[in-house]
């Protein structure tokens, strides 16, 4: 499922609010198959993720047709997208650490 949205995303979606470089980073299909939680990640600002997830989600009845065709399943899941920010968040702690590690090493050079 995740690589099959994946690959609609980046081929077959012609928003120009969804950028080329919005990638899905994990997907939750329910037991029943009536339900799909797809979490994406876009490079670039808040504006430019805020734009992507309303270009995906006025597109999902066209992401689940093609989700139907390519995917052999019984049902085929109503896509509900949100942003991931774990890789903001990730990338942000980074940077506090470098900062903490830099501050730790000037307070030492002091000593």
């Amino acid at each position: 499922m995740l690589r099959a949205l994946a690959e609609i995303i980046r081929g077959e979606i012609k928003d120009p609010r969804v950028p080329e470089f919005t990638s899905v980073v994990a997907v939750n299909v329910a037991p029943d198959l009536k339900n799909c939680e797809a979490y994406i990640s876009v490079l670039g600002d808040d504006a430019a993720a805020a734009d992507a997830l309303k270009g995906l989600n006025s597109a999902s009845g066209y992401i689940r047709n093609c989700l139907a065709k390519k995917l052999n399943m019984r049902h085929t899941p109503d896509i509900h997208f949100h942003i991931d920010q774990s890789i903001a968040y990730g990338v942000d702690m980074s940077h506090k650490i470098d900062e903490v590690i830099s501050a730790d090493a000037a307070r030492h050079v002091e000593d």
